[in-house]
């Protein structure tokens, strides 16, 4: 689950690498907007849909609830404006969750890991106008403390 280290690694790559650690950190707001097209930034993520707001809102939840958190990517696979790859988000869940798929979860004081599988679109600038996340929700609300009704 290391971020690829190549030296053929594509500027695409290099971009979308930084902004998921500055995603992740909540630092330097200004230099994570650079990679994004904000105005038409579009999110398509598991359960819910997002604009570049909407993505932001989203992950100071995410960070307000798992800290301190680590991105790490894996996979990356590039064909054009497009990027796929592996992405695994790691913390410790400390705070309630106002973001899960079934509403504020209390924390149980674990280690979570968000298990992603991303596709991203970049304009012809080199900024994100698109991304699709694929997650296992039953496999990170177990991971979260909770449990399934029968």
């Amino acid at each position: 689950m290391e971020n690829l280290k190549r030296k053929d690694s594509s500027n695409l790559s290099k971009r979308l690498i930084r902004a998921g650690e500055l995603l992740v950190s909540g630092e330097d707001q200004k230099e994570l907007d650079s990679y994004f097209d904000t105005e038409n930034f579009q999110f398509h993520g598991p359960g819910f849909d997002a604009d570049y707001n909407g993505l932001i809102s989203y992950f100071q939840a995410v960070q307000a609830a798992f800290g301190p958190l680590v991105i790490k990517r894996g996979i990356i696979i590039e064909q054009n404006n497009y990027i796929a790859c592996q992405t695994f988000i790691e913390g410790k869940f400390i705070n309630d969750f106002t973001q899960s798929p079934i509403g504020t979860i209390s924390p149980n004081g674990e280690k979570v890991v968000f298990d992603l599988m991303n596709i991203f679109k970049f304009d012809n600038q080199g900024r994100l106008i698109d991304e699709w996340v694929r997650m296992d929700n039953r496999g990170f609300l177990n991971q979260l403390g909770v449990k399934e009704s029968k």
